[in-house]
């Protein structure tokens, strides 16, 4: 079932299975679940803490979807299964699912900025405002996804992590070798292949997989060709060192299909229609990571992940007045040490983290623009270069109570070329940020916890850099929040759980993109998010269910908005998943989806009408025996008609939105040898 509790699988037992869907991003890669599952808080992670925990002993609110639960799932993607299993609000901003945002509290179009995304630790953020590239993560590579949720990850993090942190978990080797491949094929003229390779030989652990995507889309101008290949491997010299090395490729080049006004629709401009029919965003992106670990014996170990990443992008966008055609790479180096003291302290049990993050980005941009007939030409180097230093203490009072601390000092300097004359090319900020929490256990399996955590964000390269005037904005402040968590996690029984958790963020100098002036600018007012998030399951063995439901209250208080609510933030969202296995080897899910009603982005002012809500229900059949493995998967199978995003248009001002797919099917088989 659908529980945030399942027990992670051994490595080796990883198998892979095509299970996506139609849509320019929808990844036909998932896993297939053996017959049944062990509900267990004995969970482990390591987001919240940097190095492996059990999850009841994390003062946070976290989730943990493992490998058995993607299989389950009738998500096609990392975002859908953040929206339908965790509770967060995920939702296609291109109109083809090229790109997602992803809102834990309500932080609507700024979310990207504020929920730091990492792949086994290494940032997935891009330091611009094209946020998280999602299109990187095929979910037939990931072992597990962990979601804390809150600002305590700003400690361990630094930048971004303002409402939350995701980590996703990829595939590692091991055990026997194993092998396979699938197909699938879909509505859109959808089709994908792929294979994997995975085992052990020698102490040397190894994982690698291929796949393809080529589909035409829901609308015009969506089609998408993506290929990626992934490579984990893993070395252990002698009994105390460990070597890890990663490598991934990804190429895609995508259609963008754009909004549709509301004055289109009502002329009868068909949903699946384009207005921009010669949109699109190609994308190189590459990667390398090493992370050496040496045992310390009887006090802890010590790590240095090192990381390289070359991202590359080509794009062009037109719109009323103009056009914008730009061609961006991006290099960034990351090195992260890190050194824990597991050692007694006053006789109880003690962990203490020291760590130092050294971020350098470094962006090159040309960029031809057209506004009105006034064509101009623009060549930039923007440069980011982050350090950090933190530390974080776990203390266990006892059997029942911990302790956790933390505390990060972090600098950023940002240089820009050329410059005008007589205008600055650099500027610099820098932060202090602490955060403690509390874990009680009440009953033998019933946890309380409370945690308070500062949380910051820098402005992104270009909310800094004015490419009309190109000049820095020196005015513009890096953004500061408070946050404050209290809950409880609880197992009922051998198969049961209830979870509880309420939150307050508030936030000065929130910075956000001014709709009329098309400024990055920062709020006058402070910004009050306060929500309730809800989740309980329990799982039979060959029945589970399971369901979500979070409330949110973002309001900007003070200032020109005072008293309005942030746009595109649904105050209800909730979620529903039914799991049987009537017969060996055959499983049914089904997944209901409901996202309540809100302000259209850039509606900071609430002048016009919500988005409407919608509810979408998702079906999904597989069968597998011996080594064969099929799969049917459907789509809103209620056929219902909804735009999951909606945003507020200029020239005229009116309503504009991105209508969602329709009714669609995917169907696969896969051979495991």
């Amino acid at each position: 079932m659908q529980s945030r509790h399942l027990a992670t699988a051994s490595a080796a037992t990883l198998s892979l299975t095509l299970a996506a869907g139609a849509g320019a991003t929808e990844d036909p890669d998932a896993v297939s679940a053996p017959d049944s599952v062990i509900t267990t808080l004995g969970e482990v992670v390591v987001t919240a803490t940097r190095y492996e925990r059990a999850l009841e002993e994390i003062p946070a609110n976290v989730s943990v979807i493992t490998r058995e639960e993607i299989a389950d799932s009738t998500a096609r993607d990392v975002p859908e299964l953040l929206g339908r299993h965790a509770g967060l609000h995920a939702y296609d901003i291109t109109g083809n699912g090229r790109a997602y945002r992803v809102d834990r509290s309500g932080f609507g179009e700024t979310a990207g900025q504020n929920t730091l995304v990492l792949v086994d630790g290494r940032r997935l953020n891009n330091p611009d405002l094209s946020g998280s590239d999602w299109l990187l993560i095929p979910l037939g590579g990931i072992e597990r996804l962990e979601v804390v949720r809150g600002a305590r990850g700003s400690v361990l993090y630094g930048d971004n992590a303002s409402d939350a942190v995701i980590n996703i978990v990829t595939r590692t080797g091991g055990g026997a070798p194993t092998a396979g491949a699938g197909i699938a094929i879909g509505s859109y003229d959808t089709w994908s292949p792929s294979a994997y390779l995975s085992g052990s030989s020698g102490g040397l652990d190894y994982f690698a997989d291929a796949r393809y995507l080529d589909t035409d889309g829901y609308r015009e101008n969506s089609a998408s060709r993506q290929g990626d290949l992934g490579l984990g491997l893993g070395y252990s010299p002698t009994d105390g060192l460990r070597l890890d090395l990663g490598a991934g490729w990804h190429e895609d080049d995508t259609g963008l299909p754009g909004a549709l006004r509301q004055s289109e629709l009502d002329a009868g401009v068909d949903r699946r229609d384009s207005m921009y029919p010669n949109d699109y965003a190609d994308t190189r992106d590459g990667y390398l990571q090493l992370t050496p670990r040496l045992d310390l014996p009887h006090w802890g170990w010590i790590e240095v992940p090192l990381s390289y990443r070359n991202r590359d992008a080509v794009f062009y966008s037109s719109f009323v007045g103009g056009e914008f055609h730009g061609d961006t790479g991006i290099e960034t180096w990351t090195a992260a040490p890190q050194l824990v003291i597991r050692h007694p302290l006053g006789g109880m049990d003690n962990s203490l983290t020291i760590g130092l993050d050294w971020f350098s980005a470094d962006e090159s941009i040309e960029n031809t623009t057209s506004f009105f007939g006034q064509l101009s030409v623009g060549r930039f180097d923007l440069r980011k270069d982050n350090s950090g230093l933190y530390l974080q203490d776990e203390l266990s009072v006892n059997d029942r109570l911990t302790l956790v601390g933390g505390y990060r000092w972090d600098r950023v300097h940002y240089s820009f070329s050329p410059v005008t004359p007589g205008t600055s090319d650099s500027t610099d900020y820098s932060e202090n940020v602490l955060s403690a929490g509390a874990t009680w256990q009440l009953l033998d399996e019933a946890w309380l916890y409370a945690s308070y955590s500062q949380g910051f964000r820098y402005p992104a390269l270009d909310e800094l850099f004015n490419f009309f005037t190109n000049t820095i904005d020196a005015d513009l402040k890096p953004q500061t929040s408070d946050d404050y968590e209290i809950g409880l996690r609880s197992r009922l029984g051998s198969g049961g759980y209830a979870d509880i958790n309420l939150f307050r963020i508030e936030t000065r100098d929130e910075i956000h993109l001014d709709p009329y002036s098309f400024a990055n600018t920062n709020l006058d007012g402070t910004t009050r998010r306060d929500g309730l998030e809800l989740s309980a399951g329990y799982d039979a063995g060959s029945f589970g269910i399971s369901a979500t439901y979070v409330y949110r209250d973002a309001e900007i208080r003070g200032g020109t908005y005072s008293g309005n609510e942030v746009p595109n933030v649904p105050m209800h969202q909730g979620s529903i998943d039914l799991l049987w296995r009537p017969l060996p080897g055959l499983t049914l899910a089904l997944n209901g989806l409901y996202v309540g009603s809100r302000y259209l982005e850039g509606d900071y002012a609430n002048a016009f009408e919500r988005q409407d809500p919608y509810t979408v229900l998702s079906l999904k059949l597989e069968y597998s025996r011996r080594r064969i493995t099929a799969f049917l998967d459907i789509n809103n199978l209620l056929n219902e008609e909804y735009s999951a995003y909606g945003v507020l248009s200029t020239f005229p001002v009116e309503p504009a939105y991105y209508p969602s797919p329709q009714i669609n099917l995917l169907a696969g088989v896969r051979y495991d040898l």
